[in-house]
């Protein structure tokens, strides 16, 4: 008669490797997810200063034809916004799919930027300096407002999906981008300085200590352009 071994117990990990291999899983993911994130914001930085190249007509600007204004546009969208998004991309990774997650959330998110995109080329045309003054002055005071507040701090807190994260950020950003837009589209140095305040803004806490002189900085550039527009430095297009 045989006698029957009862079977070997699996070995499991220590509970501090299982830790261990969990903290290893999402620290690779955050790592992949930022610099897939950024690496792409860096690209798209350089295909728009590419093709803005010789664009700028300051408040004459035009903005050619749908189809190489729309893919223009979620370019420029990717390099100004995805920088500022990393955070909520990162954080989604860590908390549903890791590094596939990252794809439909950023997609979802500029997804929100191309509709803007649509909006923008319907209504905008090239203008002159006082109504470019007049969009500024708005910006700024939009920049004091509750629903700005509001919209900022969804946005930096994130929201579960990148449609509703892209609607918050769109509130938040608008008045910055409606500036960006009078100043003069297609400019390098508008662009970019945009770009810088929408990432502190997303970045760090609202604080009226710094939000309130940038909301008068922005006021007092726009009484600027409506009193002296041509000492505004490429608002006016070149002779």
């Amino acid at each position: 008669m045989s006698i029957q071994r009862a079977p070997s117990p699996i070995p499991r990990r220590p509970p501090a490797l299982r830790l261990a291999a969990v903290t290893g899983a999402g620290t690779a993911a955050t790592a992949a997810s930022l610099t897939a994130t950024l690496g792409l914001a860096a690209a798209c930085w350089v295909v728009a200063v590419w093709q803005m190249h010789g664009m700028d007509m300051g408040v004459a600007t035009g903005l050619g034809s749908f189809g190489f204004f729309a893919g223009l546009w979620v370019v420029m969208m990717a390099a100004m916004m995805l920088p500022g998004a990393a955070p909520a991309v990162v954080r989604r990774a860590q908390a549903r799919g890791g590094v596939r997650a990252v794809p439909l959330f950023a997609g979802s998110y500029l997804a929100v930027w191309a509709l803007v995109g649509i909006a923008v080329y319907a209504v905008y045309r090239p203008h002159g300096p006082v109504a470019a003054g007049a969009v500024v002055l708005a910006a700024g005071l939009y920049e004091l407002t509750p629903l700005k507040r509001h919209f900022r701090s969804r946005c930096r807190h994130g929201v579960r999906s990148g449609w509703g994260f892209g609607l918050c950020c769109a509130g938040s950003s608008i008045g910055l981008m409606l500036m960006w837009l009078a100043l003069g589209v297609m400019s390098i140095f508008w662009m970019s300085v945009i770009a810088a305040v929408v990432l502190a803004q997303k970045l760090l806490p609202a604080k009226a200590a710094i939000d309130v002189p940038v909301a008068a900085a922005i006021i007092g550039l726009g009484i600027w352009i409506v009193i002296a527009p041509s000492s505004v430095p490429g608002l006016m297009p070149p002779m």
